[in-house]
């Protein structure tokens, strides 16, 4: 009885053993094999050999991945980025084997999909991630240009107007920040200033998580400048020539030296010339024109100096400074000619001279602790911008009837940022984040005249903004979701000549919630929502005269509102052989939009006002399609296409209107590679009629072509662009309220841009653990 006793136990544990299944642990490290950085949110993948998907999940900011809970098995280990060759391996799990180290797996970049991304690519490449477009800006023609409002508008989802004024989906409401920092420079001006060649990448981030500030309805763009980390002493100078009617000039220089704990890099970049434009509006009701013509003469400069500190592994300090300065001599004339009665003629002339400094200093801190992913981060930011410009207006004609004049106009704005971070990697499968912050403005605006008909005025516009954050999301194997909520506190105060004329505080949530599901392999389906806020920027509140032509006066409205915007999105993405797909709509409900409106003159009904007012609750909706195909070795293709449709309510002068507004648009471009060192370029771009509520903007298109030399082993690069060569690039419009007027504004579009650039040094990347924060990747391409 014992033996037989003793032979069922030994049974029993021997079937108790074969029934039990080990289960296996797969880990290891995705990185570029070029660029020998890390790959985050990389696709991985674990499909048994029918092809059936069994696990799977993405890698971490630091490249690194883990997948548990894999039963014994055979399987195919896949690991997939969009731009990037698939990798793939057999592995097995069994009893002697059950937790696999897959170790470095260097994904190689696919040439048929996105070109290699150097420190200055060849060509620009397009990720779609989570919550924004990347665009990573290369040397060809559709990122030529002296500025940075040169390349916008040939930039998917952007558009630029003839003042150059970028609007994102068909609504100017746009927050733009440089390398992941608000400016006090009009956006319009801010890109005038920086040089084309000193941007790395843009970032469009249409629905932004709550961990980022909520303002713009549109979403954000993010300009993130050249910044180097790679070991040793490496750089690149870029220098080119706008030819047009007048000739412009850009220049600017990247280096960077890394030896043992520091990392001194700089970014020089300035860009001068003279950049025309006429227009021409004809009013029916008085049978007049108004030729307008002006002229920018303009020097600009952008400077970046900056140092990191890695004190360890798990201290890293870093300082950077940004000067931006800009002298420019605008001038120019707007002649009114009545033809019925030309005893009313005139003609206004201005002379500008404008000085601009604004300088930025950041701080950052940043503590790793001991589990991966696990840090607290610590930002100082303070900028300052002072800006002074003295006008000259002078008048002739039948119809002047009162002097010359001179107005004296100095803006000074300090902005304070102080921002601190929190990453906890709960487990491999769920990260908390949380955050606060506070933000103080302070802006004076002082205008002296000699105007007679015009007061003095010291305008002083202050507010501040508290806020704290919390997102948490978790990663499973085949979806993914993060869920967010950021709490301000905001303050505002205007006071004109000592008088309070507006004053306001509110305490808002703002919530946000993103899902990532992959349908199946290469095929993934986004869903976001988020709450945004537009308040009113200070040239909108602003109750002094901003500009004066002899028809229209343009000045703020200190009563305006914020509005708020509820947004979703939903997007698609695909990637196959010859290269990918990104599909996405969206709609808004928006809140008390602010409109800009053309009224009659309260104070002469000869004359009209350009200011701003608040709207009813208007909603708007889109489709986008964008994506690479490359048919041929020598051919690929870039393109893109937007729809949208906004209904938009309000009031001009004291007629209610309410008008839908569709607008469509494409770009396409095309790459034919000649030889290996030369590559020739075609651009071509539309914008459908679209009404708004007060003007009907008229159809635009353009082709540009160009060509690309490589030589010196590939560290030289000589580009030949020639801009909108059909000379159709024009801005039309017509318009019933409050006047029927029609017109047109056409820049110096029709241009010859010759770019050279040379890459020198011979420091090979490090791949840093530390996060860069130039990058602003801090919210993810994917949910984590």
């Amino acid at each position: 009885m014992k033996q037989l006793f003793l032979i069922f136990i030994f049974l029993s544990s021997a079937i108790s053993m074969a029934n039990t299944e080990p289960v296996g642990k797969i880990s290891g490290v995705v990185i570029d094999k070029d660029l020998q950085e890390p790959v985050p949110y990389a696709t991985i993948i674990i499909n048994d050999l029918d092809g059936n998907l069994v696990s799977g999940n993405t890698s971490q900011e630091d490249g690194t991945f883990i997948i548990e809970k894999i039963p014994a098995g055979e399987y195919i280990f896949k690991v997939q980025f969009i731009g990037y060759k698939t990798f793939s391996k057999k592995i097995s799990i069994n009893r002697r084997s059950s937790k696999v180290e897959i170790g470095t797996v260097a994904l190689e970049p696919d040439i048929s999909m996105l070109d290699d991304v150097t420190v200055v690519a060849e060509r620009s490449t397009i990720e779609q991630r989570v919550d924004r477009k990347v665009i990573n800006v290369g040397k060809d023609l559709t990122t030529s240009g002296a500025t940075a409002s040169d390349i916008m508008g040939n930039m998917p989802t952007l558009n630029v107007d003839q003042d150059g004024n970028i609007s994102m989906r068909g609504n100017s409401n746009v927050r733009i920040l440089v390398d992941g920092k608000p400016t006090n420079i009009p956006a319009a001006q801010l890109l005038k200033q920086i040089p084309s060649s000193s941007i790395k990448s843009v970032e469009l981030i249409t629905n932004p998580s709550a961990k980022y500030n909520p303002e713009g309805m549109s979403g954000i763009i993010n300009i993130i400048l050249h910044k180097n980390s790679n070991l040793g002493f490496n750089g690149n100078l870029d220098g080119g020539v706008t030819f047009g009617k007048k000739t412009r000039t850009n220049t600017s220089l990247n280096m960077n030296y890394r030896t043992g704990k520091f990392n001194f890099y700089t970014n020089l970049g300035i860009n001068t010339g003279k950049r025309p434009q006429t227009g021409l509006i004809y009013t029916a009701e008085n049978n007049s024109y108004e030729d307008i013509f002006y002229e920018s003469e303009n020097t600009s400069g952008l400077y970046k100096l900056g140092v990191d500190f890695y004190l360890n592994d798990k201290n890293t300090f870093s300082f950077y400074t940004n000067q931006n300065k800009s002298d420019g001599t605008p001038e120019g004339w707007v002649e009114l000619s009545y033809l019925d009665n030309p005893d009313n003629n005139i003609k206004q002339f201005f002379f500008i001279d404008n000085d601009r400094l604004t300088s930025t200093y950041n701080f950052d801190y940043k503590r790793d602790f001991e589990k991966e992913g696990h840090n607290i981060e610590l930002e100082v930011d303070y900028s300052v911008s002072d800006d002074k410009e003295n006008t000259n207006f002078e008048f002739t004609g039948p119809g002047a009837t009162y002097p010359d004049y001179k107005d004296v106009v100095r803006d000074d704005i300090k902005n304070t940022t102080i921002n601190l971070d929190y990453i906890n990697p709960l487990s491999e499968k769920t990260k908390l984040e949380l955050g606060a912050e506070a933000r103080v403005r302070d802006s004076e605006n002082r205008f002296q005249t000699s105007n007679v008909n015009t007061t003095n005025s010291v305008y002083n516009y202050d507010n501040s903004i508290y806020s704290a954050y919390a997102t948490f999301g978790q990663n499973f194997e085949i979806w993914s979701y993060k869920l967010g909520a950021r709490l301000e506190q905001y303050d505002v105060e205007a006071i004109l000549n000592s008088e309070k004329v507006y004053e306001d505080d509110y305490l808002t949530l703002y919530p946000s919630a993103f899902f990532s599901y992959n349908l199946a392999e290469k095929k993934t389906l986004q869903l976001s929502y988020s709450r945004r806020v537009d308040r009113p920027s200070l040239n909108q509140v602003n109750p002094v005269r901003e500009f004066s032509t002899p028809r229209i006066t343009g000045q703020g409205n200190p009563e305006l509102d914020p509005q708020f915007t509820n947004s979703v999105e939903l997007n698609y993405t695909q990637s196959f052989e010859k290269g990918n797909i990104t599909a996405g709509t969206f709609y808004r409900a928006i809140n008390n939009e602010i409109n800009q409106t053309i009224l009659e003159d309260p104070n002469d009904p000869s004359r009209l006002l350009l200011t701003f007012m608040n709207g009813d609750d208007n909603s708007s909706y889109g489709v986008e399609v964008s994506g690479s195909y490359k048919p041929f070795k020598w051919w690929s293709i870039n393109s893109s296409a937007e729809f949208y449709s906004q209904s938009s309510r309000g009031v001009i002068g004291d007629i209610e209107r309410e008008v839908e507004t569709n607008v469509f648009s494409a770009r396409m471009s095309n790459s034919f590679k000649a030889t290996e060192d030369l590559t020739f370029q075609l651009f071509g771009f539309y914008r459908s009629p679209f009404q708004d509520i007060q003007f009907k903007g008229k159809e635009m298109y353009f082709v540009n072509a160009g060509a690309r030399y490589n030589f010196l082993d590939n560290k030289a690069t000589l580009s030949l662009n020639v801009n909108d060569i059909f000379d159709t690039q024009r801005f039309a419009f017509e318009s019933e309220l409050p006047l029927h007027q029609t017109g047109s504004f056409k820049p110096d579009s029709q241009t010859v841009f010759l770019g050279f650039s040379y890459r020198f040094g011979g420091g090979k990347n490090s791949a840093l653990k530390r996060k860069n924060r130039d990058d602003r990747e801090k919210s993810g391409g994917g949910i984590f």
